[in-house]
């Protein structure tokens, strides 16, 4: 499994002891010229700051409701493997690359031609894309191993989609993930959402992802 989740707006400032190293984010050697290239078009002295695990930086809804500090320690472990981060500065990210605190928007012709080649050759029997549409061009994995996470509010019988909160339901959703078995196909993937939410499941085509779409009755905040 490979849960695909997006930055956040919302972030903390870095507080470590090391400055920005290229060389411990994920996939460092091919993605070395793009970062150097994104970070000197933002901000060079961005080199020059202590950097911090990338799930401490980003601090928006979906990151709360995924709750880190909460996970096991094998969680933990699972999610640094299986969880990739799309980010607008450094490509993709692990959870715990160290990294600087930016506000730069994506840019999807700078990324997608890379990103398309590095994540193409990754093998995994199921994608689990949390991603909102705005970084989700970075990458189309293929339709039939790609779930994409869907938020509805159901009231008096009429469902209606959720935009902002949905990031607290695919946070909630992927600390599920992350603690329970890791499912290989879509239908195992519904038998886990399905503990916690009312689910359902929409089969890919030849252009489309599989959808999982959760059913939300009371919608909450954080």
């Amino acid at each position: 499994m490979l849960i695909l989740l997006p930055p956040s707006e919302g972030k903390n400032q870095a507080d470590g002891s090391e400055k920005l190293s290229l060389e411990r984010l994920l996939f460092p050697s091919e993605l070395r010229a793009l970062r150097t290239e994104a970070i000197n078009s933002y901000n060079p002295s961005l080199f020059d700051e202590v950097a911090s695990p990338a799930i401490e930086v980003y601090s928006g809804v979906l990151y709360q409701a995924l709750d880190w500090q909460s996970l096991s320690e094998s969680a933990k472990k699972r999610a640094n493997d299986q969880v990739i981060i799309i980010s607008a500065l450094y490509g993709v990210l692990a959870p715990l690359d160290p990294i600087v605190s930016y506000s730069a928007k994506i840019r999807t012709s700078t990324w997608k031609s890379e990103l398309t080649r590095i994540l193409d050759a990754i093998k995994t029997d199921l994608i689990v894309d949390c991603r909102s549409s705005t970084y989700a061009g970075v990458w189309q994995p293929a339709p039939q191993k790609r779930v994409a996470v869907r938020v509805f509010q159901e009231k008096n019988g009429k469902r209606s989609v959720i935009t902002h909160m949905s990031k607290k339901y695919r946070g909630e959703l992927t600390k599920l993930l992350l603690e329970a078995r890791a499912p290989k196909t879509p239908d195992e993937l519904l038998a886990v959402a399905s503990k916690k939410y009312e689910a359902q499941l929409q089969p890919a085509s030849a252009t489309q992802p599989w959808y999982l779409d959760l059913i939300i009755k009371e919608v909450s905040s954080l």
